[in-house]
């Protein structure tokens, strides 16, 4: 027969030549001299399980690719040559929390067998979008499941992994505090991953913080898992690259297992799973694979593999090797495997069919409402609990703080996560420096001493490492307090928050949540310190995460007050939350003159608490002009407003916005309907900062009738010295655009 032609080749159905072939090989087994199998622990009635596991997987693959045709399915990622992985789902448990790579068909029908889930019907109900689908409720292919503690994410980067590890942590650390989990206390967290990931800088950040835990002595019972397939999409793994990364990588253990052969790969794969579980230590279990059927259903691999290449790919089936094992073992003759082989086909059909006919997400309300639950009253309560006074004169002294006196935002934002420390038992407070030292700013001072270093403690500097921690801890029923240092640094690792954190209540239909309550240092007017990275006003990034809250207090009251709502928030719906605190505010004592203690304040009494997207307003009877602001800008426009009201008579009202995501539309067009002209100042730069959200709300409430007018930052990355002043919004700045939309003469003899 002589060979496809190029042009040939690329309208052949790779899919129908891999299914073809199984068929072809099992009508051939008696013919066939099938190798011998090694001696291996692999009992008969696993063989026999783990063979359907593998079919079914395989199946719903084969299903995907022609229910697309009939716009029936909306997934054709699929698992055909990674089925191997079904060992995975056989020898860990089902409360072995799961954080899996998109080809893990095997597992998932390995662990629903465990957890008498219906793998089939879930996986077509997946693909389909289905409401009935029980990862996600229709809103994504995840692989996923609350009862069998497979936590959904859509990572294809391994972005999954920093988690992974946090989740390791969190299952080692619970004795520590005597904090209780939802699993057994010998569980173990189990993530996987393609050779590709391997390269992300995000991947090679968890391979660090996991070696990193393990050099140290610490416990952590992670199983990290690299499917080995040789490409990522048509990127092609260079030989021997896994192997070689890995196999001497200190503080990971490395296991080889060959996931193309059920019974030569058990024995590897047990042993790794027992070492993690009995040593809780981290293993880096490398599983052998190869890819079939293309990266997906539209990936025409003849563009970028020889034919022949594939049919080697193609004869390295893992289901061929497990048909001969069925068969040589006697436990199936070839008719029963083809019947069994065709049977899941139309198992797998109907279900497809079947899911297609059930409702889909049609109403906005229903996609959303997973991604930001809020149960207001509830939030209340919970931030009104406080700790009984005995307790807090233990930790404060006999003098506690509210009886201290007016003091400024460091000192009071120190005692508001004391408070909270002490009032949730499942806290937990980490970053960089945050333990011994203090922060860099003295807010998370003696708070180790106070709590212990379980409970305080330093990271590696590795802001995705930081926030991995946190979801880890948090999906264990911790209440995480991570700090990024400086603002800057959380670029590097903001898609932990958007694509990983802020994600999960969304794509598991609410079963599962991170909750934490990150505390970021950041904004400008550092007085040229620091340059950039000290001085970062960029908030942009984090505008564009759905479901994030945002707050930024620019006095220390209001911050211990939304501190409280904000560790609430995360306690009772789960929520991500973020306090941007103003660098530049911490230690301001006065705000007219030198010595007024203007903006110094006394500390909120346990319970009390600023509702989420409530602002505070200044000189609320002003109607001749509105100032927007937040942060920095704050104690700047109550400057300019005092400045206009003693020297010209004109008052002017200030809104505190307090919180930046979700914006409160309500407040800010009550306030601005009832004033004249509207000045937003933002410290945030042009593009991208909160002024373009209040533009587009007054625009939207029918204010565009109203003079309006904004001040922010340039598009520019903060310099040094006297320099960073003209890139800021400056208090001049905002009183000459006062006096010009209020007609003041700012001329010498006006003034």
């Amino acid at each position: 027969m002589a060979a496809a032609t190029p042009s040939a080749s690329k309208n052949i159905n790779r899919a129908e030549v891999v299914d073809q072939q199984f068929l072809r090989h099992v009508r051939k087994l008696p013919q066939l001299s099938i190798r011998p199998e090694a001696p291996n622990r692999l009992a008969d009635i696993d063989l026999l399980a783990l063979f359907q596991c593998q079919l079914q997987s395989r199946q719903m693959d084969l299903m995907a690719r022609v229910k697309r045709l009939e716009n029936k399915v909306f997934y054709t990622i699929g698992s055909s040559g990674h089925e191997g992985n079904a060992l995975l789902g056989q020898l860990t448990r089902s409360t072995d929390p799961a954080f899996l790579h998109y080809r893990s068909g095997g597992f998932m029908a390995a662990r629903s067998l465990l957890g008498g889930r219906d793998f089939i019907t879930d996986t077509a109900r997946s693909f389909a979008a289905s409401k009935l689908d029980p990862a996600s409720g229709g809103r994504h292919k995840v692989w996923g499941s609350r009862e069998l503690w497979v936590v959904p994410q859509t990572s294809t980067i391994a972005s999954h992994l920093p988690k992974a590890v946090g989740t390791a942590l969190a299952i080692a650390h619970a004795p520590r505090i005597g904090h209780t989990l939802e699993i057994p206390a010998d569980s173990i967290a189990v993530c996987s991953f393609g050779d590709a990931s391997v390269n992300h800088s995000t991947a090679q950040g968890a391979f660090n913080m996991a070696a990193w835990t393990a050099h140290q002595c610490l416990p952590l019972p992670l199983l990290m898992v690299c499917e080995d397939n040789g490409w990522g999409i048509s990127v092609k793994t260079p030989s021997g690259w896994i192997r070689d990364s890995f196999r001497h990588r200190h503080g990971l253990h490395y296991i080889h297992a060959d996931g193309l052969d059920l019974a030569a790969a058990y024995d590897a794969v047990q042993q790794a799973v027992a070492l993690v579980r009995d040593k809780r230590r981290p293993v880096f279990l490398h599983l052998q694979t190869t890819r079939l059927m293309g990266h997906a259903g539209t990936d025409f691999e003849v563009d970028y593999r020889d034919l022949a290449e594939l049919e080697l790919a193609e004869a390295r089936d893992p289901l061929l090797r497990s048909a001969e094992l069925v068969y040589q073992r006697g436990l199936m003759s070839t008719a029963a495997i083809e019947a069994e082989y065709e049977s899941i086909r139309q198992q797998c059909l109907q279900a497809a069919d079947a899911a297609d006919a059930e409702p889909r997400l049609t109403d906005l309300d229903d996609i959303s409402t997973p991604l930001a639950p809020w149960h207001p009253d509830r939030v209340a309560m919970q931030a009104e609990q406080a700790v009984a006074d005995e307790q807090r004169k233990q930790l404060f002294g006999a003098r506690l703080p509210e009886q201290q006196g007016r003091k400024h935002m460091a000192i009071l934002l120190n005692w508001g996560l004391r408070d909270l420390l002490a009032q949730y038992g499942n806290a937990l407070l980490f970053g960089e420096d945050v333990a011994q030292k203090g922060g860099v700013y003295t807010i998370t001072k003696g708070l180790q001493k106070a709590f212990g270093g379980a409970r305080v403690f330093n990271t590696l500097l590795d802001e995705q490492g930081i926030l991995g921690l946190a979801q880890g801890f948090g999906l264990l029923g911790y209440l995480p307090i991570p700090e990024i240092q400086y603002l800057a640094y959380f670029h590097n690792a903001c898609d932990q928050i958007r694509g990983e954190a802020c994600s999960l209540q969304y794509f598991s239909n609410d079963q599962f949540r991170n909750p934490m309550f990150l505390r970021i240092a950041g904004l400008g007017y550092q007085k040229g310190f620091g340059g950039h990275f000290h001085n970062d006003n960029s908030i942009t990034a984090l505008r564009d995460i759905p479901g994030l809250v945002l707050a930024c207090p620019s006095r220390g009251d209001d911050a211990v007050m939304m501190q409280r709502t904000l560790a609430a928030l995360a306690m009772v719906d789960g929520r991500v939350c973020a306090m941007l605190e103003p660098i530049a505010l911490y230690m301001t004592k006065d705000l007219y003159q030198d010595g007024d203690s203007g903006w110094s304040f006394a500390y909120p009494a346990p319970g009390q608490q600023v509702p989420l997207g409530q602002g505070r307003v200044y000189f609320p009877d002003a109607t001749e002009l509105l100032i927007i602001t937040y942060g920095n800008g704050v104690p700047m426009s109550l400057r300019v407003a005092r400045q206009l009201l003693d020297q010209h008579g004109q008052r002017v009202r200030v809104l505190d916005l307090r919180w930046l995501l979700p914006l409160n539309a309500i407040q800010i067009t009550e306030h601005a309907s009832a004033c004249q002209r509207i000045l937003l100042v933002d410290e945030g730069r042009y593009s991208g900062g909160i002024s373009e959200g209040l533009i587009s709300i007054l625009q939207e409430h029918g204010l565009s009738d109203r003079p309006l007018q904004r001040i922010t930052g340039a598009d520019c990355y903060t310099p040094l010295a006297d320099a960073a002043k003209l890139v800021l919004p400056s208090e001049q700045q905002i009183e000459q655009v006062v006096c010009n939309m209020l007609g003041v003469d700012t001329s010498p003899h006006g003034l």
